[in-house]
């Protein structure tokens, strides 16, 4: 079969569409990536996946704007029907944002199923908008707020989907920690960075005892106007930290550390929770309906994931947290499992069932992936799919 993956943006949508593309042309399906420039520039994914950038824009910004963002999605909606008449995919899946919704349109308008995959616990706007016409959505959380008990037939819970080489890490044992061992630590705020984690977590791990303060290995990603001023703090502090702007190797990075501190972005929560790592999370306020922080609810939960505010994230809280967490070697280990157990290593796998199943034109009761029943804060899903 053909397949249109329509994703954009940020790694957030990138790196699940691109799982997906992996595992659908392991099956031997044709696979066709429509996106925007953001997405296009996004290194180290998409390599022999035909690209196709759309015009997408907002729909927001007052009246001009407004105006603006329809004219970009009515040239980006005539641009993806004639790909669709040369490529005529049997099911087009979009990951959210508004780089999705020009292929999504022409898709609904050309008879094509639709699949939207939300990766946050809160639906995101352009799924709201298309969750009437998609065939079935496919979400990464238990508990989806903004969705309504309406659309809980077609609804399946199957994760956000993960590199390969990430979901197998949770297979592996735990890196090996004791009173003595080093304390590697991984900081990351995202594909975008997060000046934040640069201006609190140097200061915030030199607050450290003495016992864990001299066995710290950082590795930290920055932005590009932050990385000389953080890497200075370090040298100030004696702590030795390796700082890159952009983190390609990723998966061998998660393998090697002990303890994440990162936002709350929906694919990060995802690798820690398949690989099995232990996170202190510091939500993005500003994300579109406080989505980072309901995205973090379910690993904190469970134990894997100390939550901090960004407004009470300071250098003496972070401090505290990291020494409670990975003051003993078994705290360490025991925050690992319980983050290991919300995890979804299948996803990519369940995702690609469903898509196949969809592009044949049966529905997911039929398939039966799941069974849904609504909660009080969106839709609760019951049982993955096997």
């Amino acid at each position: 079969m053909n397949i249109t993956l329509a994703a954009g943006g940020t790694g957030g949508h990138m790196v699940p569409a691109h799982a997906l593309a992996e595992e659908l042309k392991k099956r031997g399906h044709g696979v066709m990536l429509v996106t925007d420039e953001r997405g296009k520039k996004i290194p180290a994914i998409f390599g022999d996946v035909p690209v196709h950038v759309l015009p997408a824009g907002r729909l927001g910004g007052g009246p001009l704007g407004l105006a603006k963002g329809v004219l970009s999605v009515i040239a980006g909606r005539r641009e993806a029907k004639r790909l669709y008449r040369e490529f005529r995919p049997d099911a087009v899946v979009g990951f959210g944002g508004y780089p999705a919704f020009p292929a999504l349109l022409a898709a609904s308008s050309a008879r094509v199923p639709t699949v939207l995959h939300e990766q946050n616990a809160v639906l995101g706007r352009v799924n709201r908008l298309l969750a009437g016409e998609a065939a079935a959505i496919a979400t990464a959380y238990p508990e989806v707020e903004r969705l309504k008990p309406a659309y809980a037939s077609k609804t399946v819970l199957v994760g956000n989907p993960v590199r390969t080489s990430v979901a197998r890490l949770g297979e592996m044992p735990f890196p090996e920690f004791d009173d003595t061992a080093p304390l590697k630590i991984l900081i990351t705020g995202g594909s975008q960075g997060a000046s934040v984690l640069g201006r609190v977590v140097p200061v915030g791990l030199g607050m450290l005892p003495p016992g864990l303060r001299l066995r710290l290995q950082v590795v930290q990603q920055c932005r590009p106007d932050d990385i000389e001023a953080v890497r200075a703090r370090y040298a100030e502090l004696g702590i030795p930290a390796e700082l890159l702007t952009y983190i390609e190797d990723m998966p061998d990075r998660i393998a090697d550390a002990h303890l994440v501190i990162a936002r709350a972005g929906a694919s990060t929560i995802a690798e820690l929770t398949a690989a099995g790592r232990p996170a202190i999370l510091v939500p993005l306020p500003i994300a579109t309906d406080d989505h980072q922080t309901v995205n973090a609810r379910e690993m904190a939960r469970a134990g894997g994931a100390r939550m901090i505010a960004e407004p009470d994230f300071t250098p003496e809280a972070l401090a505290a947290q990291v020494a409670a967490i990975a003051g003993e070697p078994q705290a360490l280990a025991n925050a690992a499992a319980r983050a290991l157990s919300v995890g979804r290593p299948h996803a990519t796998r369940d995702l690609a069932d469903l898509v196949e199943r969809i592009a044949n034109r049966l529905s997911p009761v039929e398939v039966g992936l799941a069974r849904v029943a609504p909660v009080s804060s969106g839709i609760g899903l019951a049982g993955a799919a096997a």
